[in-house]
């Protein structure tokens, strides 16, 4: 019982966070377009000051680890094309499918995935962590625009589609910040303190902010009819991406146990808010992704705490295999 207590006590502020905006943007009344600094300020500043500091600290030996990184990235392309293979179920049209094999494989990694999970596992679960979600967003942020091409969504030639690619994935902050991390890692630099502090600061403000500002996006998105394949979508996100993750290492062996509870509790987030974001910007399965991202959400509360028990009591064991 003191466990699940202490689960509790750990989820609490995460969830209670998120219903906060939900119930912020229901009672003010305040319009989306207020929303715009708050998301600034964690795209360009907050969030980049995170992983920036959960890399620049660690030995460069300690974050390049390729067999990690292939399997979870692996695992994150089988969990979008079985979310591909149910939106495919029910409509034929190719945008719909990728946005629905984004509801089904893209965790919310950047807004909850770092602050929980070394809440749960501690500092030495945050390489990882930034493992994770480099790969994963590389992955996701290549595959959708090559797929909307495809669709007629984007009517360029390939060449254009490759390079505009290429600049969004190289020029997107997390991903700059995380690059900028393995330099000071590898180089060792020793910020100035004012500029560290200023870092520290904007690293600590990131998930109280993050969490909020997902339950306001939320609350003021269009849900419309829950549909049958949201559900399904959610439980590949939540339960059969994890199996995945968890399959693939164990399978692999010899990875420390940390790392293996850390993807595994990755992948079993929430859908990320990027879903609406995307279908917003191909006009594509906006309610579907609103609706995945709401209930995905609802869910994991449950989905969550079990894991995480099950994990912290040795219910279940770290590997799945032994060898």
């Amino acid at each position: 019982m003191s466990d699940l207590v202490g689960l509790f006590s750990l989820l609490a502020p995460f969830f209670g966070l998120i219903g906060l905006g939900i119930a912020s943007a229901r009672l003010a009344g305040l319009p989306a377009i207020g929303l715009s600094w708050m998301q600034f300020f964690l795209l360009y500043l907050a969030l980049p000051s995170l992983f920036f500091r959960l890399l620049s600290d660690k030995p460069i030996a300690e974050i390049a680890n390729w067999a990690f990184v292939g399997i979870t990235t692996l695992s994150t392309a089988t969990a979008f094309a079985l979310a591909f293979a149910v939106g495919r179920a029910g409509s034929r049209r190719l945008p719909e499918n990728v946005i629905s094999g984004v509801a089904g494989s893209y965790s919310n990694i950047g807004y909850m995935g770092p602050p929980l999970v070394m809440s749960f596992l501690g500092p030495s679960a945050s390489a990882p962590v930034a493992l994770i979600f480099v790969f994963d967003t590389i992955f996701l942020f290549t595959a959708v625009p090559a797929l909307m091409s495809l669709g007629g969504i984007e009517r360029r030639r390939p060449i254009e589609a490759a390079l505009d690619v290429v600049r969004k994935v190289t020029l997107h902050p997390f991903l700059l910040a995380t690059a900028a991390g393995l330099l000071a890692s590898l180089a060792r630099w020793q910020l100035p303190q004012a500029l560290d502090q200023m870092i520290t600061w904007l690293s600590g403000a990131s998930a109280p902010c993050a969490l909020f500002l997902l339950g306001v996006s939320v609350a003021l998105q269009p849900v419309g009819r829950i549909a049958g394949a949201v559900s399904a979508l959610v439980v590949v996100k939540l339960i059969l991406h994890p199996l995945a993750v968890w399959i693939g290492l164990s399978a692999v062996g010899g990875f420390d146990p940390i790392w293996v509870q850390a993807a595994v509790v990755m992948a079993a987030l929430p859908p990320a808010l990027n879903i609406f974001v995307l279908a917003s910007q191909y006009r594509a399965g906006t309610e579907r992704a609103s609706a995945c991202v709401l209930v995905g959400t609802i869910a994991s509360m449950v989905t969550l705490t079990l894991l995480l028990w099950l994990f912290r009591t040795g219910t279940i064991p770290q590997m799945l295999f032994r060898g």
